[in-house]
């Protein structure tokens, strides 16, 4: 079998997913294109197990494995976070996630009080 079809699929799936994270605002669709990325990878590494012999046996499935847990619980986190922000903003767009939060009285009295 050769391997051009796979990998040129990957490389699309992972174009597609960089365009998503890169020019979406909506949090959940950034999330769907990271997964699509993480896909793409999960692809990669398993045509690359059958295609290229290495020294240990199914390294590449067993990797593959390792990125679909991790996606899993980056899609638990991601949306739990999204969820909060909804909660807090009612809006999910990227764009007005403050990244830095003024100081609040609180935080100011125990910085005097040090």
């Amino acid at each position: 079998m050769r391997p051009v079809i796979p990998y040129v699929t990957a490389a699309l799936l992972f174009g597609l997913g960089a365009y998503g994270v890169l020019r979406r605002r909506n949090a959940v669709l950034v999330l769907m294109s990271v997964e699509l990325m993480l896909n793409a990878v999960n692809l990669i590494l398993v045509t690359a197990d059958t295609t290229v012999r290495a020294a240990l046996p199914h390294s590449g499935q067993v990797f593959a494995l390792f990125v679909i847990v991790l996606a899993a619980a980056e899609i638990g986190v991601g949306l739990a976070i999204v969820l909060q922000l909804y909660r807090l903003r009612a809006d999910v767009s990227v764009d007005e996630v403050p990244l830095s939060e003024p100081p609040t009285t609180v935080d100011a009295d125990v910085r005097e009080a040090r």
